[in-house]
């Protein structure tokens, strides 16, 4: 063998070693594999728990769902008029609504349009299955993506921020109540007419309403911290439990979805006689 074969034959050996020690690495495992791209959006893996109860109702008019895509995990929660027929059908469809319009959305910068245009579209669907019956819904969605939460809502169910043992609200309710407080501000009237007033719970705004204009929606999202909690909730909760027993319960630092049982449990533990449907919705980011 000559010289110019020779160092062909030992380039040629020399590659084929390379092969294999790379084959065997990869076989094998010697070297961590690269990581998966995080999903758009994604700062954390989102964790949920949700509760129900019927209460003393005839019927649960209340309704709820979560889904997560590329962009972020959503929840909802709606809560349908029970003094007016159809709540049951006017919850679900507006449930139904806003999670096949978040299903559309590419972007996160879309989301104030989502929230804008699902409203939009169940309030138009609503008003079409009612044809001139009474009927109607409340609703409190959420998104958690990136580390932050953007947030619609229209009526009195709410959206709540539970961190470092205090409640931080999100939403307004959209009820006379907001008006009354107003008008005890300017002196028009006294704190106990305000909370005596037969008006007070009335809704000023939900979907399947005619004079329906736009919901609230969060200009700004908020940074969410670690351990924060999200909450959304029916009056049915807020009407059951207080703060204070509501943070007795999230304070024990359990699951989302073991503290979401606790707070369902407290409420038929009362056995209130009005019991309203009541239902809650928990999310929770945890770190990467």
């Amino acid at each position: 063998m000559n010289y110019e074969n020779a160092v062909d034959f030992y380039i040629v050996v020399a590659i084929a070693v390379c092969i294999i020690i790379a084959l065997l690495i990869i076989r094998f495992g010697f070297i961590a594999p690269i990581a998966p791209r995080r999903r758009l959006g994604k700062a954390g893996a989102i964790r949920i728990g949700n509760g129900q109860t019927i209460g003393r109702r005839a019927e649960q008019d209340d309704y709820f769902a979560s889904m997560t895509t590329p962009v972020g995990t959503l929840a909802v929660v709606a809560d349908g008029i029970s003094g007016l027929q159809n709540g049951r059908m006017s919850s679900t469809l507006a449930v139904t609504t806003f999670t096949r319009e978040f299903a559309k959305v590419e972007r996160a910068d879309e989301l104030e349009e989502y929230f804008a245009r699902a409203a939009q579209k169940s309030n138009r669907e609503i008003l079409q299955n009612l044809n001139g019956q009474g009927g109607g819904t409340t609703l409190a969605a959420a998104v958690i993506t990136g580390g932050k939460l953007h947030y619609g809502a229209v009526g009195d169910s709410l959206i709540t921020l539970f961190r470092n043992g205090e409640f931080v609200p999100v939403n307004s309710k959209h009820t006379a109540e907001t008006l009354l407080e107003e008008k005890v501000l300017t002196g028009e009237m006294s704190r106990e007419e305000a909370v005596s007033s037969p008006v007070r719970r009335q809704l000023t705004n939900y979907l399947g309403y005619e004079g329906f204009e736009r919901m609230e929606i969060g200009e700004d999202p908020v940074p969410l911290r670690a351990d924060d909690l999200v909450l959304l909730a029916s009056d049915g909760v807020h009407e059951a439990l207080t703060e204070i027993e509501l943070e007795q319960i999230l304070l024990q630092q359990k699951t989302p979805q073991d503290m979401a049982e606790d707070i369902i449990d407290a409420i038929e533990a009362k056995g209130l006689r009005g019991q309203d449907n009541a239902t809650v919705v928990i999310l929770r980011e945890d770190a990467c």
